[in-house]
C-alpha cells in the first residue's frame, strides 16, 4: 500500500483549494458600475440578459425628462437620451420633478441639468448615472 508523502499532500490541498476560489471568483463579473454581468456559461450560451423597458420615447419630452421608479430619463437634445438614479446625491431623498430644465429634490433645494451635473446645491455631485440604451420606441434599463 502506496502513502502520499504528508507534505506533497498538503501542497496538492492546497492547490485544489486555490483552484477552486479562483474558479468561482471568476463565474461572475462586476462593472464599473457594480452591477454584474451574466456568468460566463451564460454568456456562452448566447443568452443575452433581457434589458428592463422603463419608459417610451415619446414619453420623454425633448429638453426634459421623467421619473420612472428609481430612474431618471432625460433627453437634452432630440434623440439623445440619458438615465441617471432618482436618488438626490446630498443626503439621498428621492427626486421628485423634471421642469424648466433641470431634475429637482424637493429637501433641500438641490436642481441638476439634464446631463446629471449640479445646476444648484446644496449637493456637490451629480447624480449617479444608469446605463440605458434605445431599442425601438422604448427606453430600457441595461
Amino acid at each position: 500500500m502506496d502513502f502520499i508523502p504528508r507534505k506533497r499532500f498538503i501542497v496538492g490541498a492546497g492547490l485544489g483549494l486555490i483552484g477552486t476560489v479562483v474558479a468561482a471568483c471568476s463565474g461572475n463579473k462586476q462593472t464599473a458600475t457594480g452591477d454584474q454581468t451574466a456568468t460566463t456559461s451564460a454568456a456562452a450560451s448566447g443568452s443575452p440578459t433581457p434589458a428592463k423597458p422603463i419608459a417610451k420615447t415619446s414619453a420623454v419630452p425633448v429638453g426634459s425628462g421623467v421619473i420612472v421608479d428609481d430612474v431618471v430619463v432625460t433627453q437634452p437634445s432630440a434623440g439623445v437620451f440619458k438615465g441617471f438614479s432618482a436618488t438626490c446625491t446630498h443626503l439621498g431623498c428621492t427626486v421628485s420633478t423634471v421642469a424648466d430644465g433641470t431634475i429637482n429634490c424637493p429637501c433641500h433645494g438641490s436642481k441638476f441639468n439634464l446631463d446629471g451635473s449640479v445646476a444648484q446645491g446644496p449637493a456637490a455631485r451629480p447624480l449617479d448615472t444608469k446605463n440605458i440604451a434605445v431599442q425601438g420606441d422604448s427606453v430600457v434599463s441595461i
